[in-house]
C-alpha cells in the first residue's frame, strides 16, 4: 500500500472507532481508489473474534460503514475534480447500511473491502461494498452515505460544535 493516497490521512482530528486515525484504541482503517473501486485491506486482532478464528459480525459491519463513509467523502472531492486535501472539507455518515454475512470471515487473514460507488447527488452518495476473506466473497453491502458536513457551509458546521 506504499505511495497510495490514503482518504483517511486527509481526515485530521478524526476519531471514529472504525477510520479514525486519531483514536488510539479504533480500528484505524485505510482506504484508497484502485481504479473505479475504493480497497481497504485489514488484519484484524484476536480481540475481534464471535467465534474462535471468526470475525465478529458487528467489526464487519464497521469495517464496511467507515471505509464507505470515507469513499464517499473521495467520491465526492473526485466528483468536483479536487485533490483530497482540498476545502471545502466533507464528512458523511451513514443514511442506511444492509450488511449480507454470506459465509463465515476468518479473523486470522487479512480482509479486503471494495467499495463501488453507484450515485453521487447533491449530498448523497450511494455504494456497494464487498467483503472477501482470503479471496473469498463473505459479505455484501447496500450503503447510503449522507453528507452531514460541509466546511463551506456555516449551518452543517453547527453539529460540530458546543
Amino acid at each position: 500500500m506504499i505511495n497510495k493516497d490514503l482518504f483517511q490521512d486527509h481526515m485530521p482530528g478524526n476519531i471514529c472507532f472504525g477510520c479514525g486515525q486519531s483514536n488510539h484504541q479504533g480500528l484505524k482503517i485505510k482506504s484508497y481508489w484502485e481504479g473505479d473501486e475504493a480497497v481497504c485491506l485489514w488484519q484484524s486482532e484476536e480481540k475481534y473474534q464471535g467465534w474462535k478464528g471468526l470475525m465478529n459480525g458487528g467489526i464487519i459491519a464497521t469495517l464496511v460503514d467507515c471505509h464507505c463513509m470515507c469513499t464517499a467523502m473521495a467520491a465526492a472531492y473526485k466528483a468536483e475534480d479536487r485533490a483530497l486535501d482540498s476545502s471545502p472539507e466533507y464528512r458523511y455518515a451513514t443514511g442506511t447500511i444492509t450488511v449480507k454475512y454470506l459465509k463465515p470471515t476468518s479473523n486470522t487473514k487479512p480482509v479486503e473491502l471494495r467499495a463501488t460507488v453507484k450515485e453521487i447527488r447533491r449530498k448523497v452518495v450511494v455504494l456497494q461494498c464487498k467483503v472477501l476473506s482470503d479471496g473469498v466473497l463473505t459479505a455484501t453491502a447496500d450503503v447510503v452515505a449522507i453528507r452531514v458536513f460541509d466546511s463551506s457551509d456555516e449551518n452543517s458546521n453547527a453539529a460540530f460544535t458546543d
